[in-house]
């Protein structure tokens, strides 16, 4: 089974991860989910919002290619890289990855008060 590594992010994961585990034919989001990783999908993983936005860091070529609607939704994200995926529609391979979840998305801003 291939391995993600998921990058620190201050509020979702600030230690990192590593994911040993991770089910070949299953969206990226759902294995974080699975694993205790409370990344942010609005749209319940129908592709219809850029909440779920991660930046594949390595083993992006594995992935297959997005659909035009995901393109469409990820025009819109925050923080958009040439790696950009929607985690809800990028399906996990043979080839372990490397993510990063954004600091910020469109639908979810933190105040400190």
């Amino acid at each position: 089974m291939p391995k993600i590594t998921v990058l620190p992010h201050p509020d979702v994961c600030p230690e990192g991860a590593v994911i040993d585990d991770a089910a070949v034919g299953t969206s990226i989001c759902r294995v974080l989910l699975d694993n205790d990783i409370p990344i942010e999908h609005a749209c319940e993983l129908s592709c219809a919002c850029t909440t779920c936005h991660v930046i594949v860091r390595e083993g992006f070529d594995s992935l297959e290619e997005a659909t035009d609607n995901e393109e469409d939704y990820l025009d819109r994200a925050w923080g958009l890289t040439p790696t950009s995926r929607l985690s809800c529609q990028a399906i996990v391979a043979q080839e372990d990855l490397t993510i990063e979840i954004p600091r910020y998305t469109i639908n979810h801003a933190k105040e400190n008060h």
